[in-house]
């Protein structure tokens, strides 16, 4: 992908004439809690189709393929059309996305059929996508580039806290009704079977009915506000010989960061309700261990917002690599535990990722300029990860367990701490 573009030695910024961009930034922070949201209701749906369907952990671990292998196919056209029409366009156009995906399931629900279930997952994570391509850089060049990575962190805080609510809302909608056990589905005939998968998947019809009119609206207010364009990262510039992404490594290894990042987020956020269901980890109702779920995305969320303060005084390699090493030390100590401190040690690792997708990111288009837009599609790319690391952990907790499937999240969280310490950007030439 060698596109060449005029590339200066700084990071392009929207503030060098001193104006405020509080209104803006306040309005995009909206999008952020509804991705947030949406994405971890995900959490929610593992287990409550893996009951309809009775499935295994690798089959319903296809919802995480579904969702995030989104990021794999839109991500780097939307890259591109970010660079032509702007950030506000494609937001609006991700939104509505988001919008269709979520009346999706309302079909899905009637069938009702897991691989609908997942093509709606599908549509609606590609309006996702869409939307982080162009938001995620739009903060982080909303400002001053030293405040890059605390901006960002800020404002990812409430997708946090799109996260923390989402458990609770899933909680009481969705798993409102128990689900048979495995043994009283296998007695059921045909048509028993039919009708009992049709009452219990009817739950997601009113949530995702309300989720798509919000989005909508959404869609309108953005559209209808005036937010400043960064006409510096979007495209039209000069050509400039021997440039590409691929020649900026801090973008190259951050591509991989955020591969493993989401991917050991989501792994343990897609298990921590069946997790803490174990007997011999807290032997919680899945409508509980749903609710408990939320501690571990709300410690997320106080953890960015600390860290949108720290990271303006500290280095954030430093506090990226501090905080990885940390996680990856947590989830050690749950596989080695049992009960209590299984359970919290696992929780508590939200409050460290908080500071990691919004630090990798802003490092990793860090010196990037025009190619802004390019390198941002291809780090939502790298989101694929969330569909990957999840599956491939199914498959072992299916072998081994999943006590100690967990092994996976904790060699992410290791790469993580290589690329803080390794993955400088390129030294710019005069």
């Amino acid at each position: 992908m060698a596109i060449g573009t005029q590339q200066s030695s700084q990071t392009y910024s929207a503030t060098d004439n001193g104006q405020s961009y509080r209104g803006p930034l306040i309005m995009v922070t909206t999008l952020f809690f509804m991705w947030g949201f949406l994405t971890c209701l995900n959490d929610i749906l593992i287990p409550h189709l893996k009951a309809i369907f009775d499935l295994n952990y690798a089959q319903v671990m296809l919802v995480q393929m579904a969702f995030f292998g989104a990021y794999a196919v839109f991500s780097i056209p939307a890259g591109f059309i970010t660079e032509r029409v702007g950030y506000k366009p494609m937001m609006v156009a991700g939104l509505l996305t988001m919008a269709v995906g979520a009346l999706l399931f309302i079909p899905a629900a009637n069938v009702p059929s897991f691989p609908l279930f997942l093509t709606a997952l599908i549509i609606l994570a590609g309006g996702i996508t869409v939307l982080q391509v162009a938001a995620n850089p739009y903060v982080a060049l909303l400002g001053k580039a030293k405040t890059a990575s605390a901006r960002l962190t800020l404002t990812q805080a409430f997708n946090s806290l799109g996260t923390a609510i989402a458990p609770w809302f899933g909680g009481m909608f969705i798993l409102a009704t128990a689900p048979q056990t495995a043994a009283a589905i296998a007695q059921m005939l045909p048509a028993e079977l039919q009708q009992y998968r049709i009452e219990q998947a009817s739950s997601v019809k009113v949530p995702y009915i309300g989720i798509a009119v919000a989005l909508a609206l959404l869609a309108v207010v953005i559209g209808l506000f005036k937010l400043p364009h960064i006409t510096s990262a979007e495209g039209g510039h000069a050509v400039v010989k021997d440039d590409s992404i691929w020649k900026h490594p801090n973008l190259v290894l951050g591509a991989i960061g955020i591969f493993t990042y989401v991917g050991a987020e989501v792994a343990i956020g897609s298990f921590l309700v069946n997790y803490l269901h174990e007997p011999n980890i807290g032997g919680l109702t899945l409508e509980t261990a749903a609710k408990v779920l939320s501690i571990y995305w709300l410690g997320a969320m106080v953890g960015r917002f600390i860290g949108s303060v720290v990271l303006r005084y500290l280095p954030p390699r430093r506090v990226l690599a501090a905080n990885a090493f940390i996680a990856a030390a947590l989830v050690c100590l749950s596989m080695a535990t049992n009960g209590n401190v299984a359970m919290v040690s696992i929780l508590a690792i939200g409050f460290f990722n908080s500071i990691m997708f919004p630090t990798i990111f802003t490092l990793g288009i860090e010196g990037l300029g025009p190619l802004t837009g390019e390198g941002s599609g291809m780090l939502n790319t790298a989101i694929v990860g969330g569909a990957i690391i999840p599956w491939v952990q199914g498959m072992i907790a299916d072998r081994i367990g999943i006590h100690h499937a967990f092994i996976l999240p904790a060699i992410c969280y290791l790469y993580i701490v290589f690329f803080a310490l390794k993955g400088t950007p390129r030294k710019q030439t005069a």
